[in-house]
Formats: C-alpha cells, structure tokens, sequence
C-alpha cells in the first residue's frame, strides 16, 4: 500500500521531467520486486538512492515534502518490520499461501454484522475479544491446557480428547 501511495507521487514528476521521471519509476518498481523477493537490505538501499534522485526535483515539485514524507516512512516501515517481511517469490513458487486479504475480508464481514445495533446476536468489544482468544487457544491446540491451569480438577472424557 506505502509503494502505491509512493507511486502515485512519482507519476507527478512524469510531467516536470519525462526522463528522470521515468528513471524514478524504474527504481520503485525495483523496490516493489526486492520485497516480494525478501531482499530487505538492497530494498533499504534502493530507497535511499530514490531519494537521492527525487531530491532532483526540490525546487520544481510542489507536492515534493509530501512524497520525501512518504518515502521516509516507507523506508521506516521496512526497517521496522525488515524480520516480518517473507520471500513471496520463494513461496509462490512453492505453492504457498501469500496473501491472507481472504481472512481480513471474511473477519470484517463477520465482526461488522456483529457490531450493527439492529442484529439480533449484538458483541460487545470484550465479548469479541475474548471469543476470538477462544478461538486461537482452539486451533492451537492450547485451550484443554489453559482449563487445567485455571480448573485443575477438569477431565475431558476420552471421547472429547480424540476429537
């Protein structure tokens, strides 16, 4: 999303200076192909270096403070969470799951039809949250362990356990 934020600013230089422009664009696509490669280092070089070259356009953009924020935070963003960002390429090609928009889509739809006053079945922020802590003690296998801490005397019947 800050590529696309980014890329709209440069299609700006386009106009004052085709050639260095065009330059410019080359380079954040670069950038776009090192982080689906997880090559963060060379992303944070080819950063810098784009913002060397935007500071061609200072004095003749006026939107420039804008776009020198944006590729700050950018860069920013990528050196924060530089041990979060995977190999995408690496996982496409081994068939992998690379993009969870599926499960955000669904997690908005489902919370959203809770949150609305005139649903029958209303959450409140805390009832959500703690059933969404259900849920990942659930599918992490956790939630029989959680109980006996706080329950020790629960037993499962055997017939629960093997399901």
């Amino acid at each position: 999303m800050r590529a696309t934020v980014l890329g709209q600013y440069l299609k700006g230089l386009l106009r004052l200076n085709r050639e260095e422009g065009e330059v410019v664009q080359q380079k954040l696509e670069s950038v776009k192909w090192l982080l689906w490669q997880g090559k963060v280092g060379t992303t944070l070089g080819r950063l810098r270096d784009l913002d060397q070259r935007i500071d061609y356009f200072v004095n003749g953009y006026p939107r420039f403070p804008q776009r020198k924020k944006a590729g700050q935070q950018f860069r920013t963003y990528i050196q924060n969470n530089r041990s979060f960002i995977p190999n995408y390429g690496k996982r496409y090609r081994r068939g992998e799951t690379i993009s969870t928009a599926f499960v955000a889509s669904t997690v908005n739809s489902v919370l959203s039809n809770r949150f609305v006053k005139r649903q029958s079945m209303q959450w409140t922020q805390r009832g959500a949250h703690l059933l969404l802590q259900t849920r990942v003690k659930t599918l992490n296998n956790e939630l029989s362990s959680t109980f006996r801490r706080w329950y020790p005397d629960f037993q499962m019947e055997e017939a629960a356990l093997a399901a």
